[in-house]
């Protein structure tokens, strides 16, 4: 989790289990962009009520800059911000304008149809007993199995999300994809979206990504 003793002016608030914060980790270790990490325990109230004199919505991942006194809060703009302030050897929003579109596509796809319905899925079997949505499930599953199919079309001939570059659009799909594999399996069913989890699974800035949230994986409700 330490990042190398180099002076940065970058925090970062997260947790290593989120899908939204590991997203961000991975565009960070992709550039070896210096960072301070602060993981945030929304269930503390001290670490929350901290986290709140920052960012009071109170939802993570946030990065304070405190050289440009900027509050930067959503996983799609953090990355935007990084790209564009702390560039680095991955550039992961393109300088063309039709790529940097399509990145900016295909990064909402994964938030919004693979990574939002498998949040849903997993809330819902936090929730007390009679508090259950099994129709909102049940919509999230179809979701879910709808965004696979495209994916499945989407990856047959490509190596990353928009091509041959690793982009934003990755960064989203690599957690949003570990997640949703947990709760409905792909490996059998889509060859080529399999294909593409185990190359972002290789990848080596989400393989520490996923290192880091695994002692924490056991909350996880499978």
């Amino acid at each position: 989790m330490t990042q190398p003793q180099t002076r940065t002016s970058l925090k970062l608030y997260f947790h290593p289990l989120s899908s939204f914060c590991q997203k961000v980790l991975v565009a960070f270790y992709e550039n070896e962009t210096p960072f301070e990490p602060h993981i945030v325990d929304l269930a503390n109230e001290t670490s929350s009520a901290e986290f709140r004199k920052v960012w009071p919505i109170g939802k993570f991942p946030v990065v304070r800059d405190n050289a440009k006194d900027r509050t930067v809060p959503e996983s799609s703009i953090i990355i935007e911000y990084l790209a564009q302030h702390y560039p680095g050897r991955t550039q992961l929003v393109p300088t063309d304008a039709d790529l940097a579109q399509e990145t900016r596509m295909r990064d909402r796809f994964y938030d919004l149809y693979v990574n939002v319905p498998t949040g849903k899925i997993v809330t819902d079997r936090l929730r007390p007993a009679g508090k259950n949505d099994p129709h909102g499930v049940e919509e999230a599953r179809g979701l879910l199995q709808t965004a696979y199919g495209m994916i499945e079309r989407e990856m047959g001939a490509k190596t990353w999300a928009i091509g041959d570059a690793f982009s934003m659009a990755d960064c989203a799909a690599a957690p949003a994809l570990f997640y949703a594999n947990m709760l409905m399996p792909f490996g059998d069913t889509h060859k080529n979206a399999a294909g593409y989890f185990a190359r972002l699974m290789r990848r080596p800035s989400f393989a520490r990504a996923v290192k880091e949230a695994q002692p924490y994986l056991n909350l996880f409700p499978r």
